[in-house]
């Protein structure tokens, strides 16, 4: 997974720093870059006793974004679970000195284990990976289980209102990516199919979940998670940029985008769908596969709360992120920004990803209104 280095780094700046700031690392050191796809630069340092560990830093140059690759707010997340029993890799050093290696860096714990790409995780048995969904299921509610202020986090963000802070961001992105032109057939973009009907029940108070200010990783999923080499287990979660305080029924939510997406989807275009799978069919589950209703339950086991009753408003608003996803694909590939040669066909996934959405948010408020009656 690590190979040679495409963007440059002044190794003998870096080994300096190594030995003045991390002694554990013995220099001289080499370096590898990893090839899969996060927005940090993320490499491998192997020190000359021939440990691993990992550095992550921010893009070279001027960075089109504010927000964007926060390595700061990664390592801080990870320090202040250092506290916890929640698995992570632990972080050795942050250096925000744009000298040593040209941008804010840290460096953390190689975790020396198993990634999953697909996340039905088709290599193991029935049994293992029914067992690995289950510690995933359990490795998320320990992190929501925790209070931000026993683990120096209740600065990382605010512990209410993160839902409408979401709506309001996606509403402005809605707006600027609908009216972004080709730059060939000079058609805009256009909305969100059913967006101000989606919209309006989003804003809509009465089926809004109630607040729960927790750490939340943001983008929970089975391929950001490591399994131990040999049992069924998470031994660290990955890529932290979007942490922050917030709703735990987002992360749940992202994880059970599978289940949601392929069930609403018809079985003749399960595979055409993007990330819906065919092992997640409700009719036809992969052996050993929990069902939605088993992850929820597992998960209340342990967060301490039940999320069953807003588990629909939850997976409606996390199908509406991925139209909003696939929009601004296809924003960029209209201006011809887009770096990836799928990007066209990604960004086409926008109608179909409403469609579900749209009846996702009319199955959720009907939901409601019946909980309500009763």
């Amino acid at each position: 997974m690590a190979g040679p280095v495409r963007q440059a780094i002044d190794i003998p700046s870096l080994e300096r720093y190594i030995d003045r700031t991390v002694p554990e690392i013995n220099t001289p050191i080499q370096l590898k870059q990893f090839g899969y796809g996060q927005s940090n630069p993320t490499y491998q340092i192997i020190s000359s006793s021939g440990k691993k560990y990992v550095m992550r830093k921010k893009p070279p140059g001027k960075l089109l974004s504010k927000t964007a690759h926060k390595v700061e707010r990664e390592y801080r997340i990870l320090h202040a679970l250092d506290q916890t029993d929640v698995p992570h890799p632990h972080v050795y050093c942050l250096c925000e000195d744009d000298s040593v290696v040209g941008s804010a860096f840290y460096i953390m714990e190689f975790l020396d284990g198993r990634i999953f790409e697909e996340p039905h995780i088709p290599e193991v048995s029935a049994e293992e990976r029914r067992e690995m969904w289950h510690d995933a299921i359990r490795t998320l509610a320990k992190l929501h289980r925790l209070n931000p202020k026993s683990i120096g986090l209740e600065t990382f963000g605010r512990p209410t209102g993160f839902y409408n802070r979401q709506i309001k961001t996606f509403k402005g992105l809605n707006e600027i990516q609908a009216a972004t032109v080709d730059v060939e057939s000079k058609q805009k973009v256009g909305p969100v199919p059913h967006n101000d009907e989606i919209l309006a029940f989003f804003e809509n108070p009465e089926y809004q979940p109630k607040d729960r200010g927790a750490p939340i990783h943001g983008d929970y999923k089975i391929d950001n998670l490591v399994f131990h080499k040999t049992e069924p287990r998470v031994i660290g979660i990955l890529d932290w940029e979007m942490s922050t305080i917030g709703h735990p029924l987002s992360d749940l939510s992202n994880l059970l985008v599978p289940y949601t997406l392929t069930s609403h989807v018809p079985e003749s275009d399960v595979e055409a769908r993007r990330n819906a799978r065919a092992a997640f069919r409700p009719t036809k589950l992969l052996a050993g596969l929990p069902t939605p209703d088993e992850c929820i339950q597992w998960y209340a086991e342990v967060a301490g709360w039940n999320p069953a009753a807003e588990f629909p408003w939850g997976a409606a608003f996390s199908m509406y992120r991925d139209c909003i996803i696939f929009q601004g694909i296809a924003a960029r590939y209209a201006v011809r920004q887009a770096s990836s040669p799928k990007a066209y066909q990604v960004g086409q996934e926008m109608e179909p990803c409403a469609k579900v959405c749209w009846e996702l948010v009319k199955e959720a408020e009907k939901a409601k209104r019946s909980t309500a009656r009763l």
